[in-house]
This record gives structure tokens, sequence and C-alpha cells, in this order.
């Protein structure tokens, strides 16, 4: 590359050191953006930007019309709701993420909320921290997830990794709630298909989400769900925030409806102690939050900046952007791409 380019990369707390070098040596003008910019603000830095990396800052339709010399945009991560995909298509724009690099990563982060709070670890913790020592008592009494029922909603590949990691590893019986994958596919995962989500949720002492955000499962997981679920279930949630209507989520915990929650994504990011519609949940004892950081580990971070980085590259070069995402989303695009053939696996 000769000429200068400009590449804005935004949501920078989240540090990729190694990203953010190779794109200077390739010669471009590196601008970092904070979480939370205004619109305006990324108006303003992305008007002459020829690519844009994102990870959690909405990409608008204005954002679209104003850089008219932009390229390409790269999710550095999974997620893809965030961008308005048809004012891209519009503009032909292409549109790639990172679908690959946490599979393992967030399904394991999933696991450890879950066997935290099945033996309550986090109530466990402030006891030890406040007398020392505790006695077995009832309300320390845990309970076992071999021959438990785990609840899957959605089934791709994160959701793929939680059942053999409970099937598997923890001899756990998987059911599976994944309108789009056939009996026999989940059955070839480890999993029993069913077909109605709330007759599902009856049978479950766990359930796990793993669907991706779309229309379809905005606020899939509502009151009436949480009403289907045994009260001694356990509810973890490292997919998306908006997948659950938290209103509900909160009454169902306030009100013994189910017997605890493992949460590290939220419809509305960063949470916050004082003023955030969530905040109650800081005190309960059967609660464990984590910031959006299942996927945060050493070795996944190195493979989404490998894998951003090669996307990038095939940007700036006037090249097809691979893309690796069976989200038809992105697999409606017609301009600027090439999609990697799916297979059963994908």
């Amino acid at each position: 590359m000769t000429e200068r380019i400009r590449v804005v990369r935004t949501d920078m707390e989240l540090e990729c050191t190694s990203l953010d070098e190779a794109l200077r040596d390739l010669g471009a003008e590196l601008v970092l953006l904070p979480e939370g910019i205004s619109e305006d603000d990324l108006v303003n830095e992305t008007r002459n930007a020829s690519l844009i990396l994102m990870c959690y800052t909405p990409i608008t339709a204005r954002v679209f019309n104003e850089a008219t010399s932009l390229k390409g945009i790269v999710k550095y991560g999974v997620g893809i709701d965030a961008i308005d995909i048809e004012a891209a298509k519009a503009r032909k724009v292409p549109v790639v993420n990172v679908p690959e690099y946490a599979e393992e990563t967030v399904a394991e982060g999933a696991f450890a909320l879950l066997i935290a709070l099945a033996k309550k670890l986090r109530p466990l913790q402030k006891a030890m921290d406040e007398h020392g020592w505790v006695w077995p008592s009832h309300e320390w009494l845990a309970t076992d997830l071999s021959g438990k029922t785990l609840g899957l909603v959605g089934m791709g590949r994160i959701g793929q990794s939680m059942a053999r990691m409970a099937g598997k590893g923890f001899n756990m019986r998987i059911l599976a709630y994944s309108p789009h994958t056939s009996k026999e596919t989940l059955r070839q995962r480890g999993a029993e298909k069913r077909d109605n989500l709330h007759m599902m949720l009856g049978e479950c002492d766990f359930v796990s989400i793993h669907a991706v955000l779309n229309d379809e499962t905005h606020h899939l997981i509502d009151a009436s769900c949480f009403e289907a679920m045994k009260r001694e279930a356990i509810f973890i949630n490292a997919a998306r925030g908006a997948i659950v209507n938290e209103r509900a989520l909160m009454w169902a915990l306030q009100t013994d409806r189910i017997a605890g929650a493992g949460l590290d994504v939220f419809g509305h990011e960063p949470l916050n102690l004082s003023d955030h519609p969530l905040r109650d949940l800081f005190t309960m004892d059967n609660v464990i939050l984590t910031p959006h950081l299942t996927f945060f580990t050493a070795e996944a971070i190195e493979r989404l900046e490998e894998d951003a980085l090669a996307r990038c590259v095939e940007i700036l070069e006037g090249k097809p952007v691979l893309v690796k995402s069976t989200d038809p989303r992105l697999r409606g695009q017609s301009h600027g791409v090439v999609f990697r053939e799916m297979n059963s696996d994908n």
C-alpha cells in the first residue's frame, strides 16, 4: 500500500495491540475511538476512512452515507446487530465478522457461570471472607450436574461446544431448541431436539442461551418462559442481552421464580451501580455477573486479531473479503465478498 489510508477502530477499550501494530506497519493512519462515542463524532472521524473496525459501536445508515471512501467494515467479533446491513448493501460496502475465534472460550465461560451457581460459590466465598469458615447447613446445599438436564437455546458453534462439555464431560442430558437445525444434526451433536420452547424449559435444570440476536430472537426469553421453568432452574446468558426480556428476568429472580442466573451480557452495556435498570442484580447472592468478557482470553484474542487482520488486508487491497459466517444477513451480500462453502459443521 503506497497511499496513506485512514483506518478507524472503535471500542478502543478492547485492546488489540498486535492488530493495531500490524495496521500501522501496513502504512495506515489508525484512529482509535472510545466506546460510547456519539454518532456525530463517529461520522466526523469516519468521513474519510477507507476501513472501519468495530466491536460494539453502532454503525448506522448515516455513517455509511457520510463515509464516501469506505471500502469495508470488519466486526472484530461475532454479532453484527449493531451494523445497519441494509445501508451497507445499498452503498455496496462489504461487511464481515470473525465468527470462529472463541467458540470454545465462550462456552467455557458460560459453563464456569453454571458450575459456580450450582455450587453456590458466590455466597460461599462471601461467607468465607466475612467469617473465615461455614458449616454444612442447608443454605450451603449445592447441586450435582451429573444426571441433570441442560437446555440450550441455539446450537451454533458455541452451543455445540457447551453441549459437548456438559454431555461428555459432566454426564448431563442435553436438550436443544434450535428451530433451523434438524433432529438428526442435533442428535449427532449430542442433543435431543425440542420444537416447543416452553415445554423444553419445563424439563430443564439449567438453561443456557446461545442464539444469535436478530428479529426472530429479540426478547425470545420472556415472562412466559420464566414461568415455564422449574423453580430450581439456573439461567445462563453469554450470548446477547436483548435475547432476554430483562424486566421479566428481574421479576423471575426477585420472586424466586428461578433459582439463579449467570449473566455475561446485557441489553444496555455497561452496567453501573447507580442508575442502571439492572442495578439490583448486584445485591443478589444467587446471581453472578461478568462484564461481557467470556470471550476474553489470551488465546482467543490472538485468534481474533489474526483473522480480523486477514480480512482488513483483503479489503484494503481491493480483494473480495472472505465471509466465513453462515448468518443470512452477511450471506445476503453481493458486492465485494466471497463466501466460504457452508457444510454440516457450521
